[in-house]
């Protein structure tokens, strides 16, 4: 029973009645540095329905699903919808406002490596915990959605996570499927503790929740075909979940990833890609070169195996351990 006595959602203190919107902010209190906030809108349908939670601004810098979701808090007409949708508008407002790449300028944390959180912890960590409790553990459905940060040159996919729960897997295969980009990337490898669920979209597979991550657009661009895929994704998961009429729009046919690698920055330096996203490469190719910061070269960064470039890095300047691409390989069918 999500909803209260009086049949209103609330997320918060942010509370809708049936057939209604309302928006609002979570407020993440002061702890070992300063307070902030998550803009939150709550619909909660005339009819009865699952909840959906859809979070944005996990990286503040990665700006597409950011007006995506802006843009269907304009769209959606509550009094048509069955269930509840959850917008997180915003997870990471010091990111977002202070215009960073993958880490809080309050902290240095990336909110997508610290969930679930910690109530007394640093601000990423408190955002995360207020996410965890007030978002996800009263959704039924979640989907985190990314793009290209400041960084990276992206092709669009989504990640669909296996947990080795075969209702869990099979529900977040349909939303990934649902969702209508044409790579998805089969990812295996996520940490099965609720307590160190580590990313937003694996908290609540740990919790028994069907769960996305979407990855449309590139380079924290606002360009209107990246929004749009964002949007329409929002869209068909509300249709696939029989929360709004009409019937997802898929992609046909799918190109299934079955295995992936980051590939990371071995120094300091400054990188130039080879490669677009989106281009094959054969097993060695070149896919960048890194140089010192006098422009003397450093290394050769090639690929580990044949397969598509899901994104790469495309300015200059990479720190030691950070990502410089992603490889994925191909299959034929999950």
């Amino acid at each position: 029973m999500h909803a209260d006595n009086e049949g209103r959602f609330s997320v918060g203190p942010v509370s809708a009645a049936p057939g209604e919107r309302a928006s609002g902010f979570l407020e993440v209190p002061a702890g070992v540095d300063a307070a902030t906030r998550i803009p939150i809108t709550v619909f909660h349908g005339a009819k009865p329905g699952p909840v959906l939670a859809l979070i944005a601004g996990t990286h503040g810098y990665e700006y597409a699903p950011i007006l995506a979701l802006a843009q269907l808090r304009r769209e959606l007409d509550p009094a048509a919808l069955s269930g509840t949708l959850i917008l997180v508008q915003v997870a990471n407002l010091p990111s977002f406002l202070g215009r960073t790449i993958y880490y809080s300028p309050v902290d240095g944390k990336n909110l997508n490596r610290v969930y679930p959180g910690k109530v007394d912890g640093t601000v990423s960590e408190r955002i995360a915990d207020l996410i965890t409790r007030e978002v996800i553990e009263r959704a039924d459905y979640v989907a985190d959605l990314h793009c290209g940060d400041g960084n990276e040159a992206l092709r669009p996919y989504v990640y669909w996570m296996k947990s080795g729960a075969a209702a869990i897997d099979e529900g977040s295969q349909q939303l990934a499927l649902a969702f209508g980009l044409d790579h998805i990337v089969i990812d295996t490898d996520r940490p099965n503790d609720p307590n160190a669920s580590v990313y937003t979209a694996n908290t609540a597979i740990t919790r028994g929740k069907p769960a996305i991550t979407s990855e449309t657009g590139r380079l924290g661009q606002t360009d209107p075909e990246s929004v749009a895929l964002a949007l329409r994704g929002a869209w068909n998961l509300l249709r696939h979940l029989d929360m709004v009429a009409g019937e997802p729009v898929k992609a046909e046919p799918v190109v299934w990833i079955e295995r992936y690698e980051v590939l990371r920055s071995p120094e300091t330096g400054v990188f130039a890609a080879a490669v677009s996203a989106g281009h094959s490469v054969a097993s060695g190719a070149l896919l960048g070169t890194l140089h010192d910061l006098f422009g003397d070269p450093l290394a050769e960064i090639r690929a580990p195996f044949a397969g598509v470039v899901l994104y790469v890095v495309a300015t200059p300047p990479v720190s030691k351990g950070e990502p410089l691409g992603m490889i994925g390989k191909i299959q034929s069918k999950p």
